[in-house]
C-alpha cells in the first residue's frame, strides 16, 4: 500500500543531529550519525536488532546522553537542558514504547487521564474527559474506556499506548518497533493508525523499526542504519535500490509485499 503524501514543511526542521556518537564500553553503536526530521514528517529508522536505533531516540528524548555531538529537538540542546526545562521539552514528545507501557491496575480511562493529572493540574474533570474521549476516538476504541488492559489484545493496547501518548498533544512522536508481536492483520491497523495520527494531529513523528512493511506504509522519507551511521535514506524504493550485498539482503529477508 502506497503512502499518501504528507503535508511537510521543509523549511522547519523540529530535531536535528549532527555527528552523533554513542559507546556502552567497547561497543561502538553510533559512530558520527547525521539526521534532520522536518515539521510534519513521518521518518523510518531502519537496521538490524543492535544497531542502535532504539539508543537514537532515547537520546533524543534525553533518557541517555551522547558521548559527542549535537541533539537540537524543538530548538533546544538537549544535553543542556536539566530539571524543568528537560520535563517541559518531554512533555512536547510523545514515546510510543514496544511494550505500549500500560497500568495494569488501572482501567483505560485512569491510564490515560494519568499524564494529564499529573502533568496538566490546570485542566478542569471536564477538560480531562473530554481529551480521553477524543484520544480514543483517535484509535477508534472508545468502547474500551472503563476495561483494564489485560482485556485487550495485544494490537488493541498498542492503540491505547499510542492514545496515552497523544493526549498531551506532542508536536515529535517516537514510534519504538510499533509493530513488534503483532500478527499481520494487527500490523496493517497499526501503520494505518501511525499515517493517521500524523494527518490528525499534524505530528513530526520518527518510527523505529525493522519491519520493511511498516517502513513502506509509513515513510514519508527511509534512513538505513549500517556501521553505526545512516548508510542510506530516500523513500523506501530509493533506499532499496542498490546491488548493496547488506542492504538486499535485510530487503530479502524481511520484506512482505
Amino acid at each position: 500500500m502506497k503512502k499518501e503524501a504528507a503535508v511537510i514543511d521543509r523549511n522547519t526542521k523540529v530535531i536535528s543531529i549532527r555527528g552523533l556518537v554513542k559507546s556502552f564500553g567497547d561497543l561502538h553503536v553510533l559512530r558520527g550519525v547525521d539526521l534532520d526530521l522536518y515539521k510534519g514528517e513521518n521518518l523510518v529508522v531502519l537496521g538490524k536488532s543492535g544497531t542502535g536505533k532504539s539508543v537514537l531516540i532515547k537520546i533524543i528524548s534525553g533518557l541517555l546522553t551522547q558521548d559527542a555531538g549535537m541533539v537540537n529537538v524543538l530548538g533546544k540542546e538537549v544535553s543542556q537542558l536539566k530539571g524543568r526545562e528537560l520535563d517541559q521539552l518531554r512533555l512536547k514528545i510523545g514515546f510510543s514504547f514496544q511494550n505500549s507501557a500500560l497500568y495494569d491496575s488501572m482501567t483505560i480511562r485512569q491510564n490515560l487521564e494519568f499524564p494529564l493529572v499529573r502533568n496538566r493540574r490546570d485542566m478542569t474533570k471536564g477538560e480531562v474527559n473530554k481529551m480521553v474521549e477524543i484520544v480514543l476516538d483517535a484509535v477508534g476504541l472508545s468502547q474500551t474506556i472503563n476495561q483494564m488492559p489485560s482485556e485487550l489484545s495485544g494490537g488493541q493496547r498498542k492503540r491505547i499506548g499510542i492514545a496515552r501518548t497523544l493526549i498531551l498533544q506532542p508536536e515529535i512522536m517516537l514510534y519504538d518497533e510499533p509493530t513488534a508481536g503483532l500478527d499481520p492483520i494487527t500490523c496493517i491497523d497499526i501503520n494505518n493508525l501511525i499515517n493517521e495520527v500524523q494527518a490528525r494531529f499534524h505530528t513530526s513523528s520518527i518510527i523505529i523499526t525493522h519491519d520493511l512493511t511498516c517502513a513502506k506504509m509509513v515513510g514519508d522519507r527511509v534512513v538505513m542504519l549500517l556501521d553505526g551511521q545512516f548508510q542510506r535514506q530516500g523513500t523506501f524504493e530509493e533506499v532499496f535500490a542498490t546491488d548493496e550485498e547488506r542492504v538486499r539482503l535485510f530487503h530479502d529477508y524481511n520484506f512482505i509485499d
